[in-house]
């Protein structure tokens, strides 16, 4: 495959160096991209980067993981109104064995000539003096060069420090690195880091008479304005500890007729004819949501498992009403609590369901999910009242410890949407 009419048509490109393409048709080629170690899980605005790379190495390059270890201690003003917290090197080291763990399940480090290499850049900063690196880089780069950078320019009026004001610097220099050492020839980044990148391959230029390239990504945003990989709770995360796979699942199936189409072309691997495909149905049939089931099957496989794809299926179809008590019961308590969040909760001794409780008794009276006996038993003679997917058809009936899910918790529906979960303490 052709990498860059790859991220052509698949809309992942912004800018590009000229010969940048020329290289990549030339021979088999090294290029890196930066990960930002703020965190130990990266998000989904990450996965446009990690997809570049995936790309790449399907194409028969060789793609470098650059973890910012150093970076991270000074912090990039791009994009940003203020200057960001710095990290101590055990939260980086931390965050930086997230990260890696996270990588290795989308690229491959054990493949030969083109194996992924993953790097940390304070390997490199860590015993390199301020002096020594004010004369060996500092003297090529002029003052004015990096006044132009629009991550300067913008931050002149809210001021900025010497420290961030120096980061394309330390980011070039990287570059340079990189380059004199692994023969890496192109960086890849996000279309917010031209400057930095295009001050690296000046770097290489002054510093070594050398030639280096840059492509960048569009920023990803969302049709209706907001931010994408945001929700009401905040980021969507890669760690399924931080965004539980149903969540991560529901986040692409929700996505827009508009955002559905470009998504699929950036975040999955299906060909373009397979795209084309999909696209072409969903507009015939834009109600069966096929872009978007199928935008949210492949990333939720890709980033988890299968396994946990259909964990967020079943989970979706027992909210959803389709669902049943097999599936509920093999959810487990992360899952259960993510898919009800919000639903009121309450508690009973854990020894009352032990010894069994008449069903009238546990909602109407140790619980409040129905105010009184008589509207419980009016509600079970209309069929409304369901256990853990289960129509409930008596008022008899005595609800003991088999019935708890995880060995905690009851689920009860009240109509059609109403839901309630009981927790035994």
């Amino acid at each position: 495959m052709n990498f860059v009419e790859e991220l052509k048509w698949r809309g992942m490109i912004h800018d590009i160096m000229p010969g940048s393409e020329e290289q990549f048709q030339k021979e088999m080629t090294s290029a890196y991209i930066g990960f930002d170690p703020t965190a130990d899980s990266l998000h989904i605005g990450s996965l446009v980067q990690i997809m570049i790379l995936v790309h790449l190495q399907r194409c028969g390059h060789k793609p470098f993981a650059l973890i910012g270890g150093a970076t991270g201690m000074v912090g990039d003003p791009s994009g940003r109104s203020e200057e960001r917290n710095m990290l101590s090197k055990e939260a980086l080291e931390f965050n930086l064995a997230g990260i890696k763990k996270q990588l290795e399940k989308f690229l491959d480090f054990d493949c030969g000539k083109n194996s992924a290499v993953m790097v940390n850049n304070y390997d490199w900063f860590k015993d390199y003096s301020f002096l020594d690196f004010i004369r060996d880089v500092g003297k090529h780069i002029t003052v004015n060069y990096m006044l132009a950078k629009d991550s300067v320019q913008k931050r002149l009026e809210s001021g900025m420090s010497f420290t961030e004001f120096t980061y394309q610097l330390v980011q070039g220099y990287d570059f340079y690195y990189l380059y004199k050492n692994y023969n890496c020839k192109i960086q890849l980044g996000g279309s917010d880091q031209w400057g930095n990148i295009v001050t690296g391959t000046e770097l290489v230029r002054r510093k070594d008479g050398g030639q280096a390239w840059a492509i960048t990504t569009p920023l990803i945003k969302k049709a209706d304005g907001s931010k994408f990989g945001k929700t009401a709770e905040g980021n969507v995360w890669l760690d399924p500890e931080r965004t539980s796979p149903y969540k991560f699942y529901q986040y692409w199936i929700n996505a827009s007729d508009e955002d559905a189409e470009t998504y699929i072309k950036i975040f999955t691997l299906l060909t373009k004819e397979e795209v084309d495909k999909l696209i072409e149905e969903h507009k015939q049939a834009p109600h069966l949501r096929i872009l978007q089931k199928r935008l949210a099957e492949e990333v939720t496989t890709l980033v988890h498992s299968k396994e946990d794809l259909q964990s967020a299926i079943e989970a979706s179809d027992i909210l959803f009403g389709k669902g049943t008590t097999e599936s509920l019961q093999r959810m487990d308590e992360k899952t259960i609590l993510s898919v009800f969040e919000g639903v009121p909760m309450f508690e009973i001794e854990k020894s009352k369901i032990s010894l069994g409780i008449n069903v009238l008794d546990l909602l109407a009276v140790d619980t409040q999910v129905f105010p009184s006996k008589g509207e419980l038993r009016r509600t079970i003679q209309g069929g409304g009242v369901s256990i853990n997917k289960e129509k409930i058809d008596s008022e008899e009936i005595t609800i003991n410890a088999n019935r708890l899910l995880n060995e905690k918790y009851i689920l009860v529906q009240k109509g059609k949407k109403n839901y309630y979960l009981i927790k035994a303490i």
